[in-house]
């Protein structure tokens, strides 16, 4: 197959719009993200930087306007589905599981390789290896967060990132593993989009920015 086949679509939106209820979060929105780029969803509490993440993840539907994953509406798209990467702010681990189990769970769940050496690596990257038999319910906040986000240490092949504020409760070593991780999936063709209240940290790629307080509401 062409290498033009297995490059990574381009996620765009036309006219996105989006409410809460009776407000609107914002009206008109339109953005590109190319494979081999990053964008940095900005915005004051309440400017819709989620919503417009769960949008771009095809886990909610727009009020009005168009998402595409190359050619294709996002929400008829299967390539889309396989290669997408969702971690929300709730990270999204069973409780009564351990940290190895949930993150075996969570590979299985999408379809990605998680023999025990690829978990175990993962886990190291992320700083909770010595956590990895404990249950999920006695981990720390950032302990949790870093179970979750070394899901992406499994990801060998470009996709698409929608990151829901990563940078939460990590401490400065956990930042540096997860810029090393997001620069290495931008520089073989991935995409990335997250919503963060604080700037990248140092060694994450160059980034786009999407300032939503500026995006008529």
């Amino acid at each position: 197959m062409s290498s033009e086949h297995h490059r990574l679509p381009t996620l765009s939106a036309q006219a996105l719009a989006c409410r809460r209820g009776e407000r609107w979060l914002f009206h008109g929105l339109a953005l590109t993200l190319p494979a081999g780029r990053a964008l940095w969803l900005r915005g004051r509490n309440g400017r819709g930087k989620t919503s417009l993440l769960r949008l771009a993840a095809g886990l909610a539907e727009p009020a009005a306007g168009t998402l595409q994953w190359g050619d294709e509406p996002l929400a008829r798209s299967a390539r889309f589905r396989r290669e997408r990467v969702w971690i929300g702010h709730g990270n999204a681990l069973k409780d009564d599981l351990s940290a190895a189990e949930a993150l075996r769970f969570v590979a299985r769940l999408h379809g990605r390789r998680f023999d025990a050496p690829r978990i175990a690596a993962a886990l190291e990257g992320a700083g909770v290896a010595t956590h990895a038999v404990r249950p999920v319910r006695t981990l720390s906040q950032g302990q949790r967060r870093r179970v979750a986000l070394a899901r992406l240490a499994l990801e060998d092949a470009p996709g698409l990132w929608l990151l829901d504020e990563p940078f939460d409760a990590l401490d400065a070593d956990a930042l540096r593993w997860l810029a090393r991780l997001a620069a290495a999936h931008v520089a073989r063709g991935g995409s990335l989009m997250f919503a963060s209240h604080q700037p990248p940290p140092q060694g994450m790629p160059a980034v786009d920015v999407l300032d939503l307080d500026e995006v008529r509401p």
